[in-house]
């Protein structure tokens, strides 16, 4: 297929090649996986500024994205792709390949860094998905800032930088130009950015920005980072986002209570108990679903508010496909119990038949859901069964429904059951939103007018 790149495209290619360090917070849909291999490529064969290309991706991606993307493209077929996936046998010999470009997954990062130390072969790294590298203490983050100046070039690669607010952002621009433009230690940024939110005694469990901070972050980083939202580029599906309020009766808001004030409660002659704050939220959590896992391990449940609110959403969808997000395994078991029709994806033949329409309720993960995706052919109405945190997967999530290419406004019924805990992630996960689209809205890409109007890909 021959490649004619919207202006936004060449635009970010072009920042690519100028800037040996950036990150381009490119929304879903923008073509984020062509626009860099088109740099990679001009870079590798027409100014020979690169000889190998590590490409560092979540798994599915790895596995598939990139290679189809080298694939689909014309100008892009001559490029090699090695995949260092599987055993280790196989990564080894993957390794051993004469090619352009060797794709990992994220999980195999510590090993490559360990495989070969100072002896580092990749002069160019691309992180796809930035956000999953937000932790300064894990273990991928550390194994990657070893080798960092080793590496002459650096693109990061996400739509979500600041999943659960500006402190993910230290880690991931660390990467990126080696603390330059927000400093060398996490503990540095903080102490300029941030102040204590919630403390107890020395321990502080939550940091808010300082008067101005947010816009000193983006003052600093917006010379070397491009953002481009995808409302401003694509024509997207209309999107209706419809909260459903679930009651629970009084005798179950009663047990639900006694676990939230107590943090321990016996249902059916089974004991419950939640230790600390978190583990408090993750059972009010699992009950607000409708279940709940006792001390033994066992899933035991609750109601059956939102399973009987779901199959009016179904029985009104009259036959539409519904793509339904759930948490907990326990979740899943009551929901499969239901609906013996739903089916969940396990392989490239159930993605061909939920696009194809065979599949009537598709039964999902979200963090299994995050990336690689494109499901919008198969339908349009999403049910949120039980709500997660992660504003990062909750994007990612609905974004295999409703991105570019989706022929029908698509529909989000977000189940909340009242007086519960669900009204506070959703009030959580819209206050990160906010945090987020002001760092993005502030470093959105200033293409001139003149430039408007490109081609199509």
């Amino acid at each position: 297929m021959k490649y004619i790149p919207h202006a936004y495209q060449q635009y970010a290619k072009d920042k690519l090649i100028e800037l040996p360090e950036a990150a381009l917070f490119l929304d879903l849909g923008l073509g984020k996986t062509v626009t860099t291999l088109t740099a990679i490529d001009e870079l590798m064969y027409d100014r020979f500024e690169v000889n190998r290309v590590l490409v560092i991706a979540p798994k599915r991606v790895a596995e598939d994205t990139w290679t189809t993307e080298a694939e689909k493209w014309d100008h892009l077929n001559h490029l090699k792709i090695s995949r260092v996936l599987g055993s280790r046998k196989e990564r080894e010999a993957a390794l051993q390949e004469e090619a352009d470009i060797y794709v990992i997954n994220r999980e195999n990062v510590v090993w490559l860094v360990e495989r070969f130390r100072k002896n580092w072969p990749f002069d160019m790294v691309v992180v796809d998905e930035l956000s999953s590298f937000k932790s300064n203490q894990a273990k991928r983050f550390r194994a990657l800032k070893q080798v960092r100046p080793l590496i002459r070039r650096f693109v990061g690669l996400t739509g979500t930088p600041a999943p659960n607010g500006l402190l993910d952002l230290w880690p991931q621009m660390y990467l990126i130009d080696r603390g330059e433009r927000l400093g060398k230690t996490i503990s540095g940024y903080r102490n300029r950015y941030f102040y204590p939110e919630k403390s107890n005694g020395y321990v502080v469990y939550s940091y808010a920005p300082k008067p101005g901070a947010e816009e000193a972050i983006q003052r600093k980083i917006a010379d070397i980072c491009v953002s481009m939202k995808a409302e401003d580029y694509l024509v997207m599906p209309e999107l209706t986002v419809n909260d459903i309020a679930v009651k629970l009766s009084t005798s179950e808001m009663r047990l639900y209570r006694k676990l939230e004030r107590e943090k321990l409660m016996e249902v059916q002659g089974e004991e419950i108990t939640a230790l600390t704050a978190a583990a408090v939220y993750n059972k009010l959590l699992q009950m607000a679903n409708g279940g709940i896992y006792t001390d033994a391990g066992d899933a035991l449940e609750i109601h059956r508010k939102k399973l009987e609110v779901l199959e009016e959403i179904v029985d009104t969808a009259a036959g539409q496909p519904v793509l339904v997000f759930y948490n907990y395994r326990h979740d899943y078991t009551r929901l499969a119990e239901c609906f013996p029709e739903a089916r969940t994806l396990k392989n490239q033949q159930d993605i061909r038949d939920w696009n194809e329409g065979r599949i009537p309720i598709l039964l999902a993960q979200p963090a299994s859901m995050g990336h690689g995706l494109n499901l919008q052919a198969g339908g349009h109405i999403i049910v949120w069964y039980g709500l997660n945190w992660s504003l990062e997967l909750y994007q990612q999530a609905n974004a295999r429904l409703y991105r570019q290419g989706q022929k029908n406004g698509v529909i989000i019924h977000r189940l909340i059951a009242k007086g519960t805990v669900d009204e506070d992630v959703i009030r959580r996960l819209e206050s990160k939103d906010q945090t987020q689209e002001s760092l993005l809205q502030s470093l959105k890409a200033r293409i001139r007018e003149e430039n408007k109007g490109g081609g199509k890909s």
